[in-house]
């Protein structure tokens, strides 16, 4: 049998409606991570539906609870071919966002798979159920195809990614000998634009904070006491203000990250950021100057308001408020201190007269930033796999603008990190009426079991001591 027969049984699977099916049963789970009252689902997902599914096809499997007593459960499941074989370690998580069910569009349920055009619309399709389900569609058929996988592969699914992926840290670490591998091959997140491939080699960080202005008990009637009172709302936006220019360059040096390297910029000059025809049109004159919209947020740091309050939005009074807050974000790339973030800010705000608002991290822990170099050997091998499936080479980012544990792997368990998305950044993930795009779950699945194949045909990397 042939590489080429594998990826067409792959496809196939789309297209006489297994993998709809399949998807379907998972969608309808109702595994929402921030819902305390789903326990029962995430366990009922992994024990359910994913351990039984991989059991068929030859994986031992492991139930564990969360280290922090408190969180959901995890999965681990093996296959192990041989000790001289390459071991590929795989990862996706079960749990889902609240389903906002009343928000969706008339005839669409969070919990129903449901196909209206090219769309495939439900909780999950796009983070990450579909997105697991696509990787393990393609293994399945690379191994009716040839009768074996020729490497190992470890696969680890959480259940509480959508809440900061509580526990994951410490699990891995207790099984990191367990876990030991060459390389992670995984999916989730976006493509760089729908119409093309893409490999994403880490993620940037995030560091959330809050700044916080008293200036007094309660408020006063504004038409007393208007122009004799601090108003903290404005004292609180000029603060903000000072930290980056009127087009968002950020002006406190320590919040930047090094050069840029040169392999990155390379990579990046490749790229070219499209969120389709329902993403919004980019500024192209916000953020650091003389970079291309992929250099800002692929290779650099970005500063971000996401909420400001001050006296009552919701019912206003004519009242000066006593207080004014911000929820704010930096996403960060690899090689910026992100120990440093609030200290510097603390060193900017005095040195303005703003020594009054006080400074938190909103989060105990803080996601790190990763980024395999787009040269090396397992980058290439990818990039090779996945011209020799489509014919067109993918977009290489040398690490996604948003979020994900991928420090825990590629810091913690030591692996090259290489993921491999299926969604888009158009998808509302986390929003009412989240979808898939068939031509992408199409392509999906034949870049999968292209790579799948080839990490069974020899000639990958040579395996290094971590």
């Amino acid at each position: 049998m042939t590489r080429s027969a594998a990826i067409d049984r792959a496809v196939a699977q789309y297209d006489t409606g297994v993998f709809h099916e399949v998807l379907a049963r998972r969608i309808a789970i109702p595994s929402e991570s921030q819902n305390p009252e789903r326990s029962a689902a995430l366990m009922g997902y992994l024990a359910e539906e994913m351990r039984p599914a991989l059991e068929r096809i030859g994986f031992t499997c492991r139930l564990l609870p969360n280290p922090d007593g408190k969180h959901g459960p995890f999965l681990i499941g093996e296959r192990m071919e041989g000790a001289g074989l390459p071991t590929v370690f795989t990862y996706g998580h079960g749990d889902v966002i609240r389903g906002q069910d009343e928000q969706w569009a008339q005839g669409l349920s969070p919990w129903r798979l449901q196909k209206d055009g090219r769309r495939l619309y439900g909780r999950g399709t796009a983070d990450n159920k579909g997105q697991h389900t696509i990787n393990l569609t393609a293994l399945e058929s690379v191994l009716a195809t040839r009768g074996k996988l020729g490497f190992n592969l470890k696969i680890l699914i959480e259940t509480g990614e959508e809440t900061g992926s509580p526990g994951l840290r410490e699990l891995c670490a207790a099984e990191r000998e367990r876990l030991r591998a060459d390389v992670l091959i995984a999916s989730d997140g976006p493509r760089l634009t729908p119409e093309r491939a893409t490999l994403y080699l880490g993620t940037r960080g995030a560091f959330n904070f809050d700044l916080n202005l008293t200036l007094r008990e309660g408020g006063h009637h504004s038409g007393n006491w208007g122009g004799l009172l601090a108003n903290p709302g404005i004292v609180l936006a000029h603060a903000i203000a000072s930290i980056t220019t009127v087009a968002g360059q950020i002006l406190i040096p320590e919040w930047l990250p090094p050069p840029m390297p040169a392999s990155v910029k390379r990579a990046l000059a490749d790229c070219v950021v499209d969120g389709g025809p329902d993403g919004p049109t980019i500024d192209t004159n916000w953020g650091e100057p003389g970079f291309s919209p992929a250099e800002r947020v692929f290779g650099w740091n970005s500063f971000e308001v996401l909420a400001y309050r001050t006296g009552n939005p919701d019912r206003p009074v004519n009242a000066i408020p006593h207080r004014a807050s911000a929820h704010c974000q930096i996403r960060f790339v690899a090689g910026s201190d992100h120990t440093q973030f609030l200290p510097a800010l603390r060193r900017h705000l005095d040195r303005r007269g703003y020594g009054k608002i006080e400074l938190s991290a909103a989060r105990d822990s803080v996601s790190a930033a990763t980024r395999l170099d787009p040269d090396h050997p397992w980058v290439r091998w990818a990039v090779d796999s996945v011209i020799r499936t489509t014919g067109k080479k993918p977009a290489v980012l040398p690490n996604l603008g948003g979020t994900l544990p991928n420090d825990i792997f590629a810091d913690l368990l030591g692996l090259p990190t290489v993921w491999v998305p299926h969604s888009y950044a158009s998808c509302s993930q986390h929003a009412p009426n989240e979808h898939m795009l068939e031509p992408i779950v199409r392509e999906g699945l034949a870049v999968m079991a292209g790579l799948f194949w080839d990490l069974g045909e020899g000639g990958v990397p040579a395996r290094t001591a971590t």
